[in-house]
């Protein structure tokens, strides 16, 4: 499949999400706008790419998933919230998350994809009451987090990170939970992980993520900071 270009001008259309790659970059260009982003997920892309290479967005088939009513909690986690190991907090420290997520380096990963310029995209998204974080305490410590966006009844995950065993486990599980609570369809976790697939995620068509976030324009967006 051919790998469309984004022209740099806003607003530019992003391509039809059946006639893209879903193995590899759908789409490379643009710019990371608040504007550009808000355009991007609310038809599935979402950037991944390198400091210093061209922005490539990506829309994977099959996609990975997270259903909030099929969330599992092992056995081994259940401690952590009867003995209150960590709490949460939501929206006080967004730029704070995001940093601590560009910190971490993957295996295969020579730096982070996490940009300067993406930063700034997702703190105007925040502070438009899109973009939102979860933050993992022990006791007055941030040791945990992840952030994404709300839009309609889906939340888009991004990153997450973890200073304390399982924190980022503990924020995801409590996150879930509160979306369960809001009515929120599914999780979008983008690609496939063990982490995640031990929560319950599952991978799924591209046809049926694309029905499952098209209600999304019709639907009231939660927006503001989360308590």
């Amino acid at each position: 499949m051919p790998l469309f270009r984004l022209d740099s001008r806003f607003p530019e259309l992003f391509p039809d999400p059946a006639k893209v790659n879903g193995r590899g970059p759908a789409c490379f260009g643009g710019d990371l706008s608040p504007e550009r982003l808000f355009a991007a997920y609310r038809l599935g892309f979402f950037p991944w790419f390198s400091e210093g290479d061209p922005i490539l967005w990506w829309h994977p088939d099959p996609r990975f998933v997270l259903f909030p009513k099929n969330l599992k909690v092992s056995k081994s986690m259940r401690p952590y919230f009867n003995q209150q190991k960590y709490t949460v907090r939501f929206d006080t420290r967004f730029e704070e998350v995001m940093r601590e997520c560009q910190k971490k380096i993957r295996p295969g990963q020579w730096g982070s994809w996490i940009t300067e310029d993406l930063i700034e995209g997702y703190v105007s998204l925040h502070e438009k009451g899109i973009a939102h974080c979860v933050e993992v305490y022990e006791g007055d410590e941030l040791v945990g987090g992840l952030y994404g966006l709300a839009l309609g009844k889906v939340f888009f995950g991004e990153s997450m990170f973890h200073h304390r065993p399982n924190a980022s486990k503990f924020g995801f599980i409590s996150l879930v939970r509160r979306l369960e609570e809001r009515g929120y369809r599914m999780i979008d976790c983008q690609q496939k992980t063990n982490h995640l697939q031990s929560l319950g995620g599952e991978s799924i068509s591209r046809e049926i993520f694309m029905d499952e976030i098209a209600p999304i324009d019709s639907e009231d967006t939660e927006r503001g900071k989360w308590c």
